[in-house]
């Protein structure tokens, strides 16, 4: 395992580090050009260096293969820009909408499905931009949830943090405010009390939502974070994303979706990996994801469950794509099969 003591940036820092081959090194300078790079000393610290398949090196060093684009591969794949109406903002469905605060992150996912759209360099909300976007949602009475995103909105201060609370918190029909990010695993050190105390305001509902996609990335620092959160009465929920390598393997994914229960996490999505630039060396089958969620259905815990779900390219929003156990009626009588694959007849309804 590697003793990082700072941010791994730079191919130097991978190479110190036993990350970045040398033989791979004027492919990877090229990968490290075009997509940003970050691994903090907590998930560099869980990295078997002599692993040449670690899931989580896998995640988060920068790979040859992402130079090999697929011609159904694209920088948008999920659709943000036509679903943007103001800098900041992206309101694809009726009763919620994306607050995107920042472009950087503690650590960047090499899957990213914004990954032509963060990293170092790459705009923040300056404050005109923030007006405006916060502006947008003030206007639209059938806004009731806000997503904070970006980037991850915990790489902010809890000063930057509460302010936008304090200007949410103003608006009377968002009643819910949703922070995604990896930070409680990523950079456990910046769950404070302070950022605690800042992501709550009187009257909103706020809720954390972790990404992570395998159980050793819940080691006990992270574990501590989130229940540092979850103590102070902010439920956390968890999304993943299927990964080749990574977590497509049942025992893998059962054990990933127990952790977090364990933890007091509810597994909310599986996502199917998005089509993103350079990224198809990391994405699964729909149909292996589904054989997944079928191994995982009866054999683990109903709390254990998440949506697998793919987010439609072009904008259309995320639709369940999980197994379906329901089939067509025969002699007016439906059949449906159960977790061990047998087959049942049930009445119509």
């Amino acid at each position: 395992m590697n003793a990082a003591s700072k941010t791994l940036r730079h191919l130097a820092d991978l190479a110190a580090a036993g990350l970045a081959p040398a033989d791979q090194r004027a492919a990877l300078e090229k990968v490290a050009a075009q997509y940003a790079v970050a691994i903090t000393p907590a998930m560099a610290a869980l990295i078997d260096t002599a692993d040449p398949h670690d899931p989580i090196a896998r995640q988060f060093v920068p790979c040859a293969a992402e130079l090999d684009v697929s011609p159904e591969e694209n920088a948008d794949p999920i659709g943000d820009h036509p679903h943007s109406p103001v800098d900041g903002v992206v309101h694809r469905y009726p009763d919620r909408a994306l607050l995107k605060l920042t472009a950087t992150c503690a650590v960047y996912c090499r899957f990213c499905f914004r990954r032509e759209m963060v990293g170092p360099g790459k705009e923040a909300l300056s404050p005109q931009q923030l007006d405006a976007a916060l502006a947008y949602i003030a206007a639209r009475p059938e806004i009731w949830e806000v997503i904070l995103t970006g980037g991850d909105p915990l790489v902010l201060s809890p000063r930057r943090i509460r302010q936008v609370m304090t200007r949410l918190k103003a608006i009377d029909h968002v009643k819910v405010v949703r922070f995604h990010t990896r930070i409680p695993v990523a950079e456990p050190s910046r769950v404070t009390p302070e950022l605690v105390r800042a992501l709550k305001a009187s009257g909103k509902a706020t809720y954390v939502v972790l990404h992570i996609n395998h159980p050793r990335e819940l080691m006990e620092a992270a574990r501590e974070a989130c229940a540092l959160l979850i103590d102070a009465g902010i439920p956390m929920l968890s999304q993943s994303v299927l990964l080749a390598g990574v977590n497509d393997d049942a025992s893998t994914l059962g054990a990933l979706m127990r952790a977090l229960v364990e933890c007091r996490i509810k597994p909310y999505y599986l996502h199917h990996a998005d089509l993103a630039p350079g990224t198809s060396h990391l994405r699964t089958t729909i149909a292996r994801g589904q054989e997944l969620m079928r191994q995982l259905r009866g054999r683990t815990s109903g709390l254990c469950q998440p949506e697998y779900v793919l987010d439609i390219p072009g904008g259309h929003g995320k639709s369940p794509i999980g197994p379906n156990y329901l089939c067509e009626k025969t002699s007016g009588r439906y059949r449906v099969e159960d977790f061990n694959g047998g087959v049942h007849a049930y009445p119509p309804g």
